[in-house]
This record gives C-alpha cells, structure tokens and sequence, in this order.
C-alpha cells in the first residue's frame, strides 16, 4: 500500500473485537491455555471464507473466547491502534460489544477496562482520539440490552454512546426503542447498523424510532428513493464499509457496490473497515480498492475523509485540526 492512500481520516464503524487477527487469536489461546477448534494459523485462516453474516458471526464469537483478561482485551486495543495508525486513521470511535463478554462469563468491568486502559495512551502513543460505544446485539432482548446498559452507567464507563449490530433479519429497530430512549436521557450519542442486510425501512424506522445520529452501513437505503432524498436532506451520516459488504455478500462484487451512486446523490458517506481481520482490509486497503475500482480522484478521497471527520463525535476543536491536516494532504497532491 501506497502513502497515496494514507489521507488523515476518522473511523466511525470499528468492531474492536473485529480486529482480532488470526496470529494474536492463537497467541491468546496459547497464554490462557485455550484449545480452538482450528488450532493451527492455516486452519483458522481457512475459516475467513463467509457466506453470509451470520456465517461470519459465528465465527466472530467463537474466536472471542481468547479474551480473558484485561491485558488480552488491551493487547487488541492496540494491535488495533498500531495498525491504525499505519492507515492514516486519526481519530477513532470503538464499538464493542458488551453483551457477548457477558454471555461466556466475562465480567463487564474486565472488558470495559482492558479497551480503555489502551485508549487512555491512545492520542499521545499513536497520534489518535479516540471514544468507546457500546454496541448492542440486536439479536438478544431489549430487556437484555437495558440491563447493561444500566450496568455501563452505574460503574462510570468511559463511553460516549450506544450502538446496535449482530443479525439485522428478523431483529428490526422496533424491538429496541426503550434502550434507545434511556440511552437519550443517559446523554449518550446513538448509532445503529441499518440497511446493510435488512430492507430500506430499517433504515427509515432506525431513524424515526430510534432516533440515530449515525446510520452504520446503510447501503441499501439506494433501493429507496424517497429515502435517498431524505439522507441527502438531512446529510445523515452513513458509515459504509466495501470490503465488509463484498466478503459477507452484501454486495456480489466491488464493482456492484452503490458508492458511487450515494455519492452522486449527494449522500453523507464515509469509508470504514468494520472488522478488518475478518475482511481483508484496514481503512487504507479500502481506499485502495476503491480508488482501484472506480478511479476516486483526491476530491472524492478528500470528500470521504471530510465527511468522516464531520460526522464523527470528536470535539470541534479536534475536528478543525483534523480537517486542517486533510487540507494540508489535498494541497500536496494538486
């Protein structure tokens, strides 16, 4: 990868628990004494091959069972970080997913701990900002969702808002609308995956009834135009993610990805890696394969990484001293 596509950007749509790459994963394992199911770096490798999401999910959670300790949760903080770096990101806003720790006897604070005790060096070790939002499986109960969430607030979590991921078919935003509205009245900012598996209406509802600040995915609100207008209107943030979409055959090809079509409808679209270890790609390997793909010239690159540095939460003044550095790589290259 060229420093061509390492522009200052911020990443708004990252799974934590997504970074974990297959060399750490059977480091973990050997140092809590796990035994996986695919022991061996080819073995686990042979599995990255999905179908679908669920398909990748399952996988997803099965490899989170080397996450024990703080240190393992911060150990993959950083691996995250470093790499991070390597891509030009410059601000970054970490989901994670509290729930799936909780489910296999994970104590919350050890998770919440370990994430942030990397993110606290975060800006002076790597030169990035970053902020924790805690991500909600949509496909548990809402009730399940509420009690964590009361749970992150009663033991002073350092996050700065909420999110909703996991299986999108058959959990619409409808089913979460009480944690979305505690969520509100706690402070907190909101996002929700919508749109990326599921129909335009998840779209449309995530933005009605949940009242979102941030649409995750949101690829196929193009089926919609109504709602492209909308969008557009309201320069509602959409986090999209290529090679995310092209691995879990959201889209057949990279060539079949709506990119350009959002852009043209003047939608808000940034670019993001979603769970890099599992996709192929980290944020400058996505800028490349889209550059690769569609010939997106240093407007269209200097668009996305405004709009994602726009639309994160980072502090406006963080936010003018992001956008003077993308500036500043715009004026290099004209």
């Amino acid at each position: 990868m060229t420093t061509e596509f390492l522009l200052p950007t911020a990443e708004l749509h990252l799974h934590i628990e997504g970074t974990l790459e297959p060399e750490l994963i059977l480091e973990l394992a050997a140092r809590n004494g796990i035994a996986l199911p695919h022991p061996t770096l080819a073995d686990l490798r042979a599995q990255y091959e999905f179908t679908d999401l669920q398909h990748f999910l399952d996988l997803y959670y099965a490899n989170m069972a080397v996450l024990v300790t703080e240190a393992d949760f911060a150990d993959m903080t950083r691996a995250y970080l470093l790499r991070a770096q390597a891509s030009g990101v410059r601000h970054a806003e970490i989901m994670f997913d509290p729930q799936a720790h909780l489910g296999r006897g994970i104590p919350l604070s050890t998770a919440v701990r370990g994430i942030s005790s990397a993110l606290a060096s975060s800006q002076d070790e790597f030169g990035i900002s970053t902020a924790l939002i805690a991500a909600f499986l949509r496909d548990q109960s809402e009730e399940s969702a509420l009690a964590v969430l009361e749970e992150l607030l009663a033991m002073g979590a350092p996050i700065i808002g909420i999110g909703l991921d996991s299986a999108e078919v058959g959990n619409p935003p409808s089913k979460f609308i009480r944690l979305f509205e505690r969520a509100r009245a706690a402070g907190l900012r909101r996002v929700a995956h919508a749109g990326e598996e599921g129909p335009p209406s998840h779209v449309w509802d995530t933005l009605d009834l949940l009242g979102v600040e941030r649409i995750d995915h949101g690829i196929r609100s193009v089926e919609d135009s109504m709602l492209v207008r909308r969008l557009a209107a309201d320069q509602v943030p959409l986090t999209v993610c290529p090679l995310s979409n092209v691995r879990l055959r959201a889209v057949d090809t990279l060539a079949a990805h709506p990119l350009p079509q959002m852009l043209a409808s003047g939608l808000n679209v940034c670019i993001n890696s979603d769970d890099p270890a599992y996709f192929g790609g980290y944020m400058g390997e996505n800028f490349q394969s889209l550059v690769a793909e569609f010939g997106l010239d240093v407007d269209a690159l200097e668009l996305l990484a405004g709009n994602s540095i726009r639309s994160s939460f980072a502090p406006e003044a963080r936010k003018a001293q992001l956008l003077a550095e993308l500036a500043a790589w715009r004026a290099a290259r004209v």
